[in-house]
């Protein structure tokens, strides 16, 4: 017999294609309120409807292409999370704190060598 935490998530017990079918729910919300909350994951599928098109008519392999797309989709996944982040820290507090101001510095740290991973793959698969 299973033992669950008394504080765990009612949700978690959902298992097999309903617990699928919830997921892609929760995850289209999570997509839509990142795009209507979050100015700068706008900018990214903004810039991702550009590149992603664009490095499929770069003369590149089939490895060079999907090693671009790849790279600008974790820019967008390390956005998300980011903005997960930022939102649960607002959640607990929205005071100036020297932990929040790190977890908020760290997230965006993390989003700029996402998109400096962008740049260094691109470079490196057009002129590799």
């Amino acid at each position: 017999m299973e033992t669950r935490c008394l504080m765990e998530s009612p949700h978690k017990g959902k298992t097999g294609l309903r617990r699928v079918w919830n997921a892609l729910h929760y995850s289209l919300a999570g997509l839509r309120a990142a795009f209507k909350h979050e100015d700068a994951f706008r900018q990214e599928v903004f810039l991702a409807a550009i590149l992603i098109p664009l490095a499929l008519l770069l003369p590149a392999s089939g490895m060079g292409h999907a090693l671009m797309i790849a790279a600008v989709l974790l820019v967008m996944i390390v956005e998300l999370l980011n903005s997960a982040i930022e939102a649960t820290v607002d959640r607990v507090s929205i005071e100036n704190h020297p932990l929040a101001k790190r977890a908020k510095d760290i997230g965006s740290a993390a989003v700029f060598v996402a998109l400096l991973n962008v740049l260094i793959v691109w470079v490196l698969v057009l002129l590799g």
